[in-house]
């Protein structure tokens, strides 16, 4: 089982390469096949593939077959709750309980909305 820094070392790992992230930000405009990519990005297609697989594994692109290609999409879902948790520990506070050994990861916008609710 993964702690939630495993889980977002694993985020900013996967979003350290240029190629991908420029890749993320491509497909944001919407779906394209690795043609399209390629020689929007000027790399070869092999390239281009390793690093969908990469993208497709974690789940942030998702495939569909259209005739003779693979068109690649965002998942928005999965991104989105990949911001949130970015946005969350940049704004957290960790507690480390010694007696359970558990981290305990509180978003401090999720605090500062609840206050502003209640005023």
């Amino acid at each position: 089982m993964s702690t939630g820094a495993e889980k977002l070392a694993k985020i900013f790992k996967i979003l350290s390469v240029d190629a991908r992230v420029r890749i993320i930000q491509l497909l944001n405009n919407g779906p394209m096949c690795v043609n399209a990519l390629s020689s929007r990005l000027d790399i070869t297609q092999g390239a281009v593939s390793q690093h969908l697989k990469i993208l497709r594994d974690a789940g942030i692109v998702i495939s569909e077959k259209r005739g003779y290609y693979v068109h690649y999409s965002l998942n928005r879902k999965l991104l989105e709750k990949w911001g949130h948790q970015i946005g969350c520990f940049m704004n957290a506070e960790v507690i480390f309980n010694d007696d359970e050994r558990k981290e305990t990861h509180q978003c401090l916008r999720k605090k500062t909305s609840a206050k502003s609710r209640k005023t």
